[in-house]
């Protein structure tokens, strides 16, 4: 209930806590995943959020068991809990201890138990404590962003004079950016146009990663709906608000993360621009081999003392604040939709409390024991956390898609989309179907084939099996926008365009 005072602030704090994720775009330009998600957080604010409310939605296994039953919403409960606990939490844990390292000197493992002893004590404080902090941090984590992009560039055009802090420094740098890295500077990419060493030191074609138009016609609005609409770490933000403060906040994001592309992904470039030239050599490297994840790390070294330390308590925070809003959903959806449900129907409020403190330590635990083995450091953490993400979002989001707009949509169906949409992509991955060779179809149309293949058979399933009249309360009115949203909404939209046009 007290995120109801803080759903305004919803913009901020999602920019914060995507923050430390966004940083392992540092060497290659990937404009196309920070810009996609204005358009996506529009249509979440306009269309995903009138439906939540209206039936008081307040978890998002909640809302399957409202929508289906039970036996869904506690699969997808389980589901949710290894996402977060195994991909999300570890990434987190891991490329953050990686970042507060490199910039503080403090070791890999000291860093991430630190990390994480601050997570618990924030997350025992709730989500009005997270709030706070995402308000407070993400005004320095953008004065700091800002700055390294600044010296970073200069430092392009004049790599023997780092503090050259001219704007003159700051334009040819970027014209030489342009000019000798140009396939870095492009939204739509075609088979080898870009290719990069990846951490085997193997060249990469981009083009499995971002896949073309694809990108903007296809599966991406699977990742992002799915991101940004069904996923309990960033809707319950907004869940206690009434529709208009929700929306304006989630316009608010939209308007912040134009700034992401400038902050993370531009001194990215920097950074490898620099790298070819000889610079940063021993500090981006581990036994010889390029790290791109410490590139952020690396440039925060550039900046002044006094910025420098405020932009590193800032990115402190913003990690911190990232694995507390991740371990609260983890301890709600464990307490509220698996324990209470089915383990302690009778425990008290204040139990139920105690219970999922409990929880928050114990996956911290879990994450930081499993972190190491997940092979983070070997894909690079933006393409572990896509990839690993990617394997459930087709099912999660046909589910949910289908059970708001379609009502003859059924449990069975649901479930096949869940389990069965997880085990073909599980299958796609490991590469395991006879006779067809997935390794080289980008997991982003994988990712758009089991989607499909999930709405087929869930539309199948709804005409042959009896209608379980579950349709959820929706009427047109709800998708209504008011002025200030409809204005703010053409502004983003304009931008947005503007951009493809030029970096096209």
């Amino acid at each position: 209930k007290s995120s109801t005072n803080l759903a305004s602030a919803y913009g901020i704090a999602v920019t914060g806590t995507m923050f430390i994720t966004s940083v392992m775009l540092a060497v290659l330009a990937r404009r196309i995943w920070k810009w996609s998600p204005f358009i996506i957080g529009l249509v979440v604010g306009v269309f995903f959020m009138p439906i939540y409310l209206k039936n008081r939605i307040s978890t998002m296994p909640q809302f399957l068991t409202q929508r289906y039953n039970s036996t869904v919403s506690l699969i997808m409960a389980i589901f949710w809990l290894g996402l977060y606990i195994l991909v999300n939490l570890t990434s987190i844990l891991y490329l953050g201890a990686l970042a507060v390292s490199a910039i503080s000197g403090i070791g890999f493992m000291t860093c991430m138990w630190g990390l994480a002893i601050f997570a618990i004590i924030i997350t025992i404080g709730g989500m009005k404590v997270i709030g706070f902090t995402d308000v407070i941090q993400v005004l320095f984590l953008i004065i700091g962003g800002l700055a390294t992009t600044y010296l970073a560039v200069n430092l392009v055009s004049d790599p023997n004079n780092s503090l050259a802090d001219s704007f003159t420094g700051l334009i040819n740098g970027y014209k030489e950016m342009t000019a000798n890295h140009s396939d870095h500077f492009h939204m739509i990419l075609n088979k080898g146009q870009m290719m990069y060493p990846n951490s085997k030191g193997e060249m990469q074609d981009a083009y499995m990663e971002l896949p073309g138009l694809v990108v903007l016609f296809g599966a991406m609005w699977i990742v992002n709906l799915n991101y940004w609409g069904c996923n309990q770490y960033i809707t319950q933000r907004a869940l206690g608000a009434e529709l208009k403060t929700a929306r304006h906040g989630i316009l608010f994001a939209a308007f912040l993360k134009l700034l992401m592309p400038v902050i993370v992904t531009l001194p990215g470039i920097a950074a490898y621009a620099l790298y070819q030239k000889g610079m940063f050599q021993s500090e981006m490297t581990v036994n010889g081999q390029l790290v791109a994840d410490k590139a952020y790390p690396v440039l925060l070294s550039l900046l002044p003392a006094g910025l420098k330390g405020l932009s590193f308590a800032a990115l402190t925070a913003a990690i911190v604040a990232s694995l507390a809003g991740k371990a609260n959903s983890i301890s709600t959806i464990f307490t509220l939709d698996i324990f209470k449900k089915y383990l302690g129907k009778d425990k008290s409020e204040a139990q139920l409390v105690g219970i999922g403190r409990i929880v928050i330590v114990v996956s911290m635990i879990m994450a930081i024991l499993i972190s190491p083995l997940m092979g983070i450091d070997k894909e690079g953490g933006f393409q572990f956390v896509q990839q690993m993400t990617g394997l459930l979002s087709p099912g999660i989001f046909a589910a949910f898609i289908m059970g708001f707009f379609w009502k003859r949509t059924n449990s069975a169906g649901a479930l096949f989309a869940i389990v069965g949409g997880f085990l073909i992509a599980f299958a796609m991955y490991k590469n395991v179907f006879p006779g067809a060779d997935w390794t080289q179809v980008p997991f982003i149309n994988r990712m758009g084939i089991v989607f499909l293949i999930c709405v087929a058979v869930m539309i199948v399933l709804g005409f042959v099996l009896p209608d379980e009249k579950k349709g959820l309360e929706i009427d047109t009115s709800m998708f209504k926008v008011d002025k200030i949203f409809a204005i703010g909404a053409s502004v983003v939209l304009a931008i947005l365009v503007a951009l493809y046009a030029y970096f096209w």
